[in-house]
């Protein structure tokens, strides 16, 4: 069986790192010239051991092995949050790449044309739009969502940042049907479980859906100084008055693994001396279990319908996006299991991703497995992000272990 050279790929991981170097993470948002820079070095190592290597019209990598034997898909993601973590993506890639030169390098599965594909998704940190990349490779990215996407930061329309990096009318690369037999994705934790209980690898059961909703607020706006606290209809207030509702109802319903967020808030006008006339509070809850969100759902129209019956504002819900939870495929998940416990007996868990990661938007297509490794202080989307290097090197020896026993069974 393929076996990883643990030290290559950490050494490869730590060279990747310097490409759009912040602080102690790196800067390399989507279509950047770090993150280009990135892409076109990934695509070097790719074809150093033979693989068929390009850059697709969404920033998409796809390197093909050689041989016409079984073969899995492996990766992730190559671009960063803005001033982020070195981590977050770029350990699936460089994972993806040790299990594909492992497998090139070993006289058995290379006899029997075996392979593994590796693909480094566009956009996944959202600076245009979630999943772009793997939604694009899956089918699901049309010409009108590129044509309406804009850089969050600012810096343009997606098609202008197409353009500029030189990726303008390339063709988009699509998943080819019966190619594959699984697909394999590595990734931090980015969060503080495994270093919790002392365990250096998890094993995805599952990726939460996401689902997100907008609650509106209409008051009066008014001056600040002259209108007395009995006349006013403050939609800050009424916000306020909303969101600790929510936060006070939402245990109760919520499962083991729930969470919940309030993290944007707007006022209008947004001004010091002025009393808000409308207010918008975007709001989120994340869970596997399909039953627990929608009991959440209905909750949450329950107490934003109580609020309104109680405000002098005008309160309104809207839903902002869902998506459905992602099952790893039972028989991948076996497979990285025997392989965990083979090099880290006892060390391994199984576990929920309370994140969304590209093998979501592959799952429904091909039977998909992930694996973590422990995130320092659970610390990510951060330039502070970090690894311990032997949690690190542990972990590609499992995902190509795993890979090897799958293309070897």
């Amino acid at each position: 069986m393929a076996t990883a050279n643990a030290e290559r790929a950490l050494a490869d991981l730590k060279e990747l790192r310097t490409i759009g170097t912040f602080k102690t993470g790196v800067h390399r948002p989507t279509l950047s010239p770090q993150d280009m820079q990135a892409r076109e070095w990934f695509c070097e190592k790719l074809r150093a051991f033979g693989h068929d290597a390009s850059i697709d019209g969404i920033a998409n990598i796809l390197g093909r092995a050689p041989g016409d034997g079984r073969r899995v898909l492996a990766g992730s993601h190559i671009e960063s949050q803005n001033e982020a973590g070195w981590l977050d993506g770029a350990l699936g890639v460089i994972y993806a790449l040790e299990a594909a030169r492992a497998v090139a390098e070993d006289p058995a599965l290379q006899a029997a044309g075996a392979g593994v594909d590796v693909i480094c998704f566009a956009d996944e940190e959202d600076h245009f739009g979630s999943f772009f990349g793997s939604r694009s490779f899956t089918g699901g990215l049309s010409e009108a969502d590129i044509d309406g996407a804009e850089d969050r930061s600012g810096r343009g329309s997606l098609r202008h940042c197409l353009a500029e990096a030189g990726l303008a009318g390339r063709e988009r690369l699509l998943i080819e049907p019966g190619r594959y037999d699984a697909f394999f994705e590595a990734h931090i934790e980015q969060g503080p479980r495994l270093e919790q209980e002392g365990l250096s690898i998890g094993l995805v059961t599952s990726i939460v859906a996401i689902w997100q909703y907008r609650i509106e607020i209409k008051g009066q706006q008014n001056h600040a100084g002259t209108t007395t606290m009995a006349a006013r209809k403050d939609a800050a207030r009424a916000m306020l008055e909303v969101w600790k509702r929510i936060e006070d109802a939402f245990p109760s319903v919520a499962g083991p693994d729930s969470v919940w967020t309030s993290g944007r808030i707007e006022l209008d006008p947004g001004g010091p001396s002025i009393i808000p006339g409308e207010a918008t509070l975007w709001f989120q809850h994340r869970d596997a279990d399909v039953a627990i969100l929608e009991r959440m759902e209905k909750r949450l129209e329950e107490v934003v319908a109580e609020a309104a019956a109680d405000s002098v504002c005008e309160i309104r819900l809207e839903v902002n996006g869902k998506n459905m939870p992602a099952v790893m495929a039972p028989d991948v998940r076996a497979t990285l299991a025997e392989a965990a416990e083979a090099l880290a007996p006892g060390k391994w868990r199984e576990m929920p991703s309370g994140a969304a990661h590209d093998a979501q938007m592959i799952a429904p297509l091909l039977p998909s497995g992930m694996l973590f490794v422990p995130s320092i202080n659970g610390v990510s989307h951060h330039w502070t992000e970090d690894t311990k290097d032997e949690d690190i090197l542990l972990g590609v020896k499992v995902f190509v272990d795993a890979i090897s026993r799958r293309l070897s069974a």
